[in-house]
């Protein structure tokens, strides 16, 4: 294993979709409805069957072709690298987004990791530690690559919800408890809006890194979307058959060691 400027880079033969595949793994953040656990070890590093949830995702993302990764840090930060600099994965260079000066919220997190890719083009699909799925990360980077931002979504029922015209194309957000409405259309109609669940799972071109530039140090990515929806087409993709776990409460980890046998131990 070669550890090269605070990067863990390890190499071995690995498919890839067209030699390129770019992922960022929100990490950073303070697990608090994780708490007892987060009180002494980080949401990421919290066992599932025995292994860290960071490592279903690095394995997952890894599986699907991907060959560099931004991991960004901040709760017990030491914790995670130290991990990172020590797990088993091949083929794949990943970085650090140390956040420690300053915990980002998910849109700052991810406009100081962006900054930590290569120059190239190609998207980055991000996806948050706590999730678990059935998703094929191959296929919806490939079928979505040429987009500026698509959102992994699905018709799951929540209080809050992603707002889409008939075209899959996003409008704005709504809480449903509170009635509370974000949109740059000053006449949206709420009722005719599409109304689907955000995964967690999203590909954004990096060329969306210059629109956050008008946004403060810390904000979040599903503010930033709504906010430029009306200058930059944000897709749906709707994952029909989709099976999602949030793994951010206490009462998801038992239903967390069956879905990784499901889904992840084969």
């Amino acid at each position: 294993m070669n550890i090269d400027k605070g990067c863990l880079c390890v190499r071995a033969p690995l498919f890839f979709i067209d030699d390129v595949m770019r992922a960022m793994i929100f990490a950073a953040g303070l697990g608090t409805r994780l708490k007892p656990l987060t009180d002494s070890m980080p949401k990421a590093l919290i066992p599932v069957s025995g292994r860290p949830l960071l490592e279903y995702t690095l394995h997952k993302l890894i599986q699907s072709g991907c060959n560099e990764i931004v991991v960004n840090v901040y709760h017990f930060a030491p914790l995670i690298i130290d991990y990172l600099h020590t797990c088993p994965f091949m083929g794949c260079t990943v970085k650090i987004s140390d956040e420690r000066p300053l915990l980002l919220d998910t849109g700052g997190g991810l406009r100081a990791g962006l900054s930590l890719f290569d120059s190239s083009r190609e998207p980055i699909l991000v996806h948050n530690v706590d999730i678990l799925s059935n998703v094929d990360l191959a296929k919806f980077y490939e079928r979505n690559r040429h987009n500026s931002v698509t959102l992994l979504v699905s018709e799951r029922k929540t209080s809050r919800y992603l707002l889409f015209n008939e075209n899959n194309e996003l409008m704005g957000w709504t809480n449903m408890n509170t009635g509370e409405v974000k949109t740059p259309y000053a006449d949206l109609d709420v009722n005719a809006c599409r109304k689907y669940a955000f995964s967690g799972i999203h590909l954004i071109s990096p060329s969306m890194g210059t629109l956050m530039n008008d946004f403060p140090n810390v904000f979040s990515i599903v503010d930033f979307y709504v906010a430029i929806c009306d200058k930059v087409k944000i897709c749906a993709d709707v994952g029909m058959d989709l099976q999602l776990l949030d793994v951010g409460k206490l009462d998801a980890l038992d239903a967390a060691e069956s879905f990784v046998r499901e889904y992840y131990d084969k």
